[in-house]
C-alpha cells in the first residue's frame, strides 16, 4: 500500500458548524500536501464538503442518538480519499445512484456533483453508519 502523506480526522455532532471545521481541516491540510495540484485540492475539497453538508442537511437519527458525522482523509502520492460517516443514521432514502434531478428541482444534485469532482463514490453501509467513500486520482503539478 502507498505510503500516507498527509491525514486529518473529524468526528462530531451532524451540525452546520461541522462544515467550517472540515473546510478548515481541508485547507491545513493542502499545506502538509502542496504537491497536489490545485484544481484536485479545489474538486477534492468541494465534494468532501457537499458529501459532509449532505448528511448535515438529510441524514436521519436510526435512535435515540443524534447523527454524528465523521470525515476521515488522506494523501497518497497520486490518491486522494475521503471517507464521510454518518453514524446513528438511517439508511439513505432514495437510490444511491447520482442522477440529475429536473431543471426546477431545488435539491437532489448532490451526488451527481460529487460524482462529477472525484474518480469513484462508493457507498457502504454498517452497523448503523452510512459511509461514502470519496476517491480521486491525483495529478502532481
Amino acid at each position: 500500500m502507498t505510503e500516507v502523506l498527509a491525514a486529518r480526522n473529524f468526528r462530531g455532532p451532524a451540525a452546520e458548524d461541522a462544515i467550517e471545521s472540515i473546510h478548515n481541516d481541508m485547507d491545513s491540510l493542502w499545506l502538509d500536501a502542496p504537491f497536489v495540484g490545485d484544481m484536485d485540492q479545489m474538486t477534492f475539497t468541494t465534494a468532501v464538503i457537499e458529501s459532509a453538508s449532505n448528511i448535515v442537511q438529510h441524514a436521519e437519527p436510526a435512535g435515540q442518538d443524534p447523527v454524528e458525522l465523521g470525515v476521515d482523509i488522506e494523501v497518497r502520492p497520486t490518491l486522494l480519499q475521503a471517507r464521510v460517516s454518518a453514524y446513528n443514521a438511517k439508511p439513505p432514502f432514495g437510490p444511491m445512484e447520482p442522477s440529475t434531478p429536473g431543471e426546477d428541482a431545488e435539491s437532489g444534485r448532490g451526488l451527481a456533483l460529487i460524482e462529477a469532482l472525484v474518480t469513484t463514490v462508493t457507498f457502504e453501509r454498517q452497523d448503523g453508519t452510512n459511509t461514502w467513500v470519496l476517491t480521486r486520482s491525483s495529478s502532481q503539478d
